[in-house]
C-alpha cells in the first residue's frame, strides 16, 4: 500500500479551548502512541488528514515533529459537521505485524434471490506497510443456498485471517413471496365463509 506523508507539528496546549483553537486553524490535535513509549501530542493539517482517512488503513508517515509511521485507530467527528476532532494514531515499525478490520466488497451478480451480505468488513492480520485496502468476493451466478464464510477467503499474499474461519459472511436466499401464508389463507377463507352464510341468514 502507499505511503501518506503529513507534517506534524508538536503541541503543548491541552483542553476544548485549545482543541478549538487548533482546528481554527483548520488543524487537528492527534495523539500518536505505541510500542511502550509516551503519548506524543501533536496537531496535523486537517484537509490532508481528511484526504488520507479516506482510505481504509491508511499508512501515515509523519514528518516533522514526529519521524514515525503510524496508523489511524480512533476517529473523533462532529456528528453534525462532520469535520475531524480529534484523532489517534498507532506507532507501527516496518515489517511487524498489526491486526486490523478491512473492508469486503462484493462484485457480480447472483444467479437468483437475495444476496445478504453479513459482514462489511473482516479482521486480518498484516505486515504494517503491506495493509490490504480491502477484500472481494466474486458473487457472480451464485444460487439460493449458497454460503460463503471468512474461511472462503482470498486474502492477498502475507495476510493472514484473525476472524473464525465458520463465520458467515454472504449467503444467498430465496426472495419473499407475496403469496399469503396456508394458514393465513384458511383463515380468510373461513371468514369470507362466515360473511356469506351471514347474508344468507338476512
Amino acid at each position: 500500500m502507499s505511503e501518506v506523508v503529513i507534517k506534524a507539528e508538536s503541541r503543548n496546549e491541552f483542553g476544548k479551548g485549545a482543541a478549538r483553537k487548533i482546528r481554527r486553524e483548520n488543524k487537528v490535535p492527534v495523539v500518536l502512541y505505541g510500542h511502550g513509549t509516551d503519548p506524543q501530542h501533536l496537531t496535523l493539517p486537517g484537509h490532508e488528514l481528511l484526504l488520507a482517512l479516506r482510505t481504509p488503513n491508511v499508512l501515515i508517515r509523519l514528518e516533522g515533529a514526529a519521524a514515525e509511521l503510524a496508523l489511524p485507530k480512533g476517529v473523533q467527528r462532529d456528528p453534525i459537521r462532520g469535520f475531524l476532532e480529534h484523532v489517534d494514531l498507532l506507532l507501527v515499525k516496518r515489517g511487524e505485524k498489526v491486526t486490523i478490520d478491512i473492508p469486503v466488497t462484493v462484485v457480480g451478480e447472483v444467479a437468483d434471490g437475495i444476496l445478504d451480505q453479513q459482514l462489511v468488513s473482516i479482521s486480518v492480520e498484516s505486515e504494517a506497510t503491506h495493509i490490504p485496502t480491502g477484500v472481494e468476493v466474486d458473487v457472480e451466478g451464485m444460487e439460493i443456498g449458497t454460503q460463503f464464510t471468512a474461511g472462503d477467503l482470498k486474502l492477498p499474499e502475507g495476510t493472514s485471517l484473525i476472524a473464525d474461519p465458520e463465520t458467515l459472511v454472504l449467503h444467498v436466499t430465496a426472495a419473499p413471496t407475496a403469496e399469503p401464508e396456508p394458514e393465513a389463507a384458511e383463515g380468510e377463507a373461513a371468514e369470507a365463509a362466515e360473511g356469506e352464510s351471514a347474508e344468507a341468514a338476512e
